[in-house]
């Protein structure tokens, strides 16, 4: 009786590291929430900031939960909820309100497949979590583009119109294709950085730091065009994804022919 007591007691008082990876993702939910109110009101710097923010908020209660040892099932479930809204339908009904209602019906369709898209990758790299068979390398990609890339990414024309104006790229001739293509590369197979466990030498740690504070002050500056900066030199970067992650996939099941060879 005494040890039943004791453990309804610890389950009424969560400790903070339960509670604040959690607080983030909510966080991040309502920050992808108000983005659609934003657009609605057509306040369109402010739509895509808050869907910028909750970016950063996603990227960040995951790594807090395992600094806290906060992980929990819960957590997840709710981390998967959050992503689905803030980068499958914000940046749908963004870009929808944006430009592509327009061309009506066409333009539905359209940012509906983003979403939809978003949902199906987000489902795929969940249960490829629970895969035994996959190598501790692959952690290192993701496969097709992440929700939040492709949720920021699809943000693009409107960094661009932000910064050159006349709605030269408030056009749906841009949007369409663009978003087709982005709700593509999130269900494709196309390995891609995920930038999850990059570590700096000790002799380059303050060039790094020197770095990231003159991207700050960029960021600070010249926020759009330094956004749009950084989109293309992620884009840029698939090709080398795909040819390192093929070279290590080459290497790792050249490794195992060998062992069952050897077996």
């Amino acid at each position: 009786m005494a040890g039943r007591q004791r453990v309804r007691r610890r389950l009424r008082h969560l400790p903070i590291n339960m509670l604040a990876p959690n607080i983030l993702t909510v966080m991040a939910l309502g920050a992808g929430l108000t983005s659609m109110r934003f657009a609605l009101q057509e306040r369109w710097h402010l739509a895509v900031a808050a869907v910028l923010i909750a970016a950063v908020l996603d990227g960040l209660d995951g790594r807090l939960a395992r600094l806290l040892k906060g992980a929990s099932k819960f957590g997840a479930e709710l981390d998967s909820l959050s992503d689905i809204v803030c980068f499958g339908v914000a940046p749908a009904i963004l870009l929808y309100v944006w430009v592509l209602q327009e061309v009506g019906g066409v333009g539905w369709i359209i940012v509906l497949a983003f979403a939809v898209c978003c949902g199906l990758r987000l489902a795929r790299f969940n249960t490829s979590l629970d895969d035994p068979d996959r190598p501790a390398w692959a952690s290192n990609y993701f496969t097709g583009f992440s929700a939040p890339v492709a949720a920021s990414l699809a943000l693009l024309p409107l960094f661009l119109d932000f910064q050159v104006g006349g709605d030269i790229f408030r056009s749906p001739a841009i949007a369409m294709p663009w978003t087709v293509f982005l709700a593509f590369m999130m269900v494709s197979r196309i390995p891609t950085f995920a930038f999850k466990k990059i570590r700096v030498r000790r002799d380059l740690v303050l060039p790094t730091l020197l770095l990231v504070g003159l991207v700050f002050a960029a960021l600070v500056s010249y926020p759009w065009m330094t956004l749009t900066g950084g989109a293309i030199l992620y884009l840029a970067s698939v090709p080398f994804s795909v040819r390192s992650h093929r070279r290590l996939a080459a290497g790792w099941k050249q490794a195992n022919e060998t062992g069952d060879e050897a077996g």
